[in-house]
């Protein structure tokens, strides 16, 4: 069952919904989560992907379908997920505002 949760902010979705055109993706999902990892203890993760686990909770958001895995699910209850254009910093962020630190260029993040 999916459930409507804000985790994207609308520069993400708009080019997640772009990438998804582009690549004449079919039923895919953006699965996002937190694993071990980085200088602060957890890195951040989004892949596109086209199967769902039995663990996995559903989620949607401005059009996107969205998959995170059980335990991944607590490091995310915060998080929005926005997408940078800038010359020098391009790509998809994590905004976690229960995150207690992070590293110096701002992969990894403790908590």
């Amino acid at each position: 069952m999916k459930r409507n949760k804000e985790l994207l902010s609308e520069k993400a979705a708009k080019e997640i919904k772009r990438i998804i055109k582009e690549q004449n993706y079919d039923e895919i999902f953006i699965r996002i989560g937190a694993k071990g990892g980085g200088c602060s203890g957890f890195t951040y993760v989004l892949d596109f992907c086209n199967t769902k686990d039995a663990y996995d909770v559903e989620y949607s958001d401005k059009g996107v379908d969205i998959i995170i895995d059980k335990k991944s699910d607590f490091f995310m209850k915060n998080v929005t997920v926005d997408f940078k254009d800038g010359l020098l910093d391009r790509g998809f962020k994590f905004v976690n505002p229960d995150a207690t630190g992070t590293c110096g260029c701002g992969v990894s993040f403790s908590m």
